[in-house]
């Protein structure tokens, strides 16, 4: 099962990707990098706390959020905007085909996929 998940996560990766590709703006290549990997930025909510960086990770890479901004940008006629729901999209099919989900409070290394990493396996143990 978790093999069949990565691959809908990369189909939807893939989709992200053509739809960046057909998308009005161009840019060069290290900038659409830079762009696919922006939303990590919601990581520095970190440096304040687990609660708040998991909050603004989860705002920066959740699905839902990525559909509203690309709906809107497209029915508002507005480029930018279907960029940035694309690259959310996309960033965040990519983080769940590697196993990185959406974060708890408690932990970073906690997420809506399970626990990330070696030590975490500790955790789960009774």
């Amino acid at each position: 099962m978790k093999y069949i998940l990565q691959l809908e996560e990369l189909g939807l990766l893939a989709i992200a990707i053509f739809g960046l590709y057909v998308q009005p703006i161009q840019f060069a290549w290290w900038i659409w990098i830079l762009l696919f990997l922006s939303p990590d930025l919601g990581m520095l909510g970190y440096l304040i706390n687990t609660k708040t960086g998991a909050v603004t990770y989860n705002l920066l890479h959740h699905r839902l959020i990525g559909v509203a901004v690309l709906g809107i940008g497209y029915f508002q006629q507005m480029p930018y905007l279907v960029l940035a729901g694309l690259i959310i999209l996309g960033h965040s099919s990519f983080d769940r085909a590697l196993g990185y989900g959406l974060k708890y409070p408690d932990d970073f290394k906690h997420t809506h996929l399970g626990w990330i990493g070696k030590t975490i396996e500790m955790k789960n143990e009774p």
